[in-house]
């Protein structure tokens, strides 16, 4: 037998493989074989376990078959293949058997196949156990049974799903039923557990799934912005576990499955009619599981809790995190963006712009580049409501909008009693639409003349007319325009009575002569 241990010792000593091959009396090659196959299965330190005998099995399995006369087999082979898709041992020991006959090999039997694979994969998928910090780490984690609720009036069983969250240091746990997985609920979710475990930990490891993250890239994921929001609200940070590893979030992956064991298969046949009643059924469970005493260690997963870690956990803020949604819009040509089906208005300058919405219960706002560019009460009720800020419309637009009877008559309180009496009267004598064309030329006049001007001309054409109109009133500031220009030049012409007449004909100019 090939000593693997004496080789892999000396190995790791950082002595050459030409020495050991001198001392152990092993060829080169031998040694060689042995370090790499070391190599390759990630052995690199030994401890008390690992027996020359126990090396031998794990680094060759396959010389184990030949030694018994079995056709051997590649157990690495069946490892990965076993990993694939509908992939299963029945399967890969039918291969193999059909294999084995083709070159008149025996091969193994269904059972013992399957008995040593088991042996081979219990060497291969070593684990480290990790010691969490008290404190340090929440894992979080939808379970995969669903229980279910009645709804009254048509009898539909409509599901319920189960959140899990744990504290891996004392395997303390929270558990919550909603009718939904969807991004409000996940973050009511860890709201409530936070509350319960009365302090938030340093560190949140949730899956990767769309509620919270976004895209599940390897060195920086991107988050959900309102699961983001929520980790800076609670000073805390987010690491979501690695795509299909669930050895990351081991603590809440086994809490699943005992979860599932000790709530949600008892309860699977629980009838109720309403949410709360069944959390309360949850709640009543879940007490138990955590003031239950462990089997190998003393205590319970509350008292070590409330004992060693909840010390740790930093302090819950003052007020409950404000729920907020996160959503993405188009800036209409209308400048409004659509959200559930409502409008509402943004500075008309992003039109066609991309822009991010953060939606709470009562209250949206948008952003533009990080930067708040409005903001609204949410609308509720009927869909298709426009929530519009005349600020940000264009000057035309807005203009046109407050062109309207009420508006209009306030115009006509700031020039003068005579004016509101004949803006009240078109408004009275014309349909609104007709009306406000009338308006909007006299309007338009205005802007030529003072509002003093306005007053009297307006004043004069109702007390001579019984029908005033808009075209009376310019020949009215017309006619007191031009009177106003003639009397200037009547005062111009007037003779001036200083004594300097300026330059005149004298005496010899009609010849006289002076004397």
């Amino acid at each position: 037998m090939v000593n693997c241990r004496k080789i892999l010792e000396l190995y790791f000593e950082g002595v050459s493989q030409r020495t050991i091959s001198s001392s152990t009396g092993h060829s080169r090659n031998t040694v060689s074989n042995v370090v790499q196959r070391a190599k390759k299965l990630g052995v690199e330190s030994l401890n008390d376990t690992m027996t020359n005998p126990w090396l031998e099995v794990f680094l060759f399995p396959e010389k184990q078959a030949v030694e018994k006369g079995y056709f051997p087999v590649d157990w690495e082979k069946v490892h990965k293949e076993l990993q694939k898709k509908n992939v299963t041992l029945a399967l890969l020991h039918h291969e193999y058997a059909m294999e084995a006959r083709d070159g008149g090999k025996i091969p193994y039997a269904y059972r013992t196949f399957c008995e040593n694979y088991g042996k081979y994969a219990k060497k291969y998928k070593l684990t480290m156990p990790i010691r969490r910090k008290p404190g340090e780490v929440m894992e979080v984690d939808w379970a995969g049974s669903t229980l279910q609720i009645i709804d009254r009036s048509t009898g539909e069983k409509i599901p319920a799903y189960v959140f899990i969250a744990t504290l891996p240091y004392s395997q303390f746990s929270y558990v919550e039923a909603f009718l939904d997985m969807k991004s409000a609920n996940w973050l009511i979710a860890h709201i409530h557990a936070l509350e319960y475990f009365g302090g938030v930990p340093e560190t949140l490891v949730p899956d990767n799934l769309k509620t919270g993250v976004t895209k599940a890239h390897r060195e920086e994921p991107l988050l959900n912005e309102a699961y983001r929001e929520f980790a800076d609200y609670y000073r805390t940070v987010i690491v979501p576990s690695r795509v299909r590893r669930p050895k990351d979030k081991a603590s809440v992956e086994g809490t699943v499955g005992y979860i599932s064991r000790q709530i949600i298969a008892p309860l699977r046949n629980y009838q109720c009619f309403h949410l709360e009643d069944l959390n309360q059924q949850i709640f009543e469970k879940l007490e138990e599981i955590n003031t239950i005493d462990f089997q190998k260690r003393p205590g319970s997963r509350k008292k070590v809790f409330e004992e060693e870690e909840k010390s740790y956990l930093q302090q819950l803020p003052q007020t409950r995190y404000k729920l907020a949604e996160w959503k993405t819009a188009k800036v209409q040509l209308n400048y409004h963006i659509q959200v559930e089906r409502m409008y509402y208005s943004v500075p008309y300058d992003y039109v066609r712009e991309n822009v991010d919405i953060r939606l709470t219960t009562d209250l949206i706002e948008v952003y533009f580049k990080e930067v708040r560019i409005a903001s609204h009460k949410r609308l509720n009720g009927e869909i298709g409501q426009f929530s519009t800020n005349t600020d940000h419309m264009p000057d035309n637009h807005r203009l046109y909008l407050e062109h309207n009877p009420e508006n209009n008559r306030k115009w006509a309180e700031t020039i003068g009693p005579s004016m509101t009496r004949f803006v009240s009267n078109i408004l009275e004598m014309n349909v609104e639409k007709k009306a406000l064309n009338i308006l909007s030329t006299l309007r338009n006049v205005s802007t030529k003349y003072t509002n003093k001007e306005i007053e009297t001309a307006t004043e004069t054409l109702l007390e001579i007319s019984t029908n005033p109109t808009v075209s009376v009133l310019k020949s009215v500031l017309e006619r007191n325009k031009k009177k106003k220009q003639n009397k200037k030049t009547d005062i111009n012409r007037q003779p001036t009575t200083s004594e300097d007449y300026g330059f005149v004909r004298g005496a010899k100019y009609f010849g006289r002569n002076n004397k």
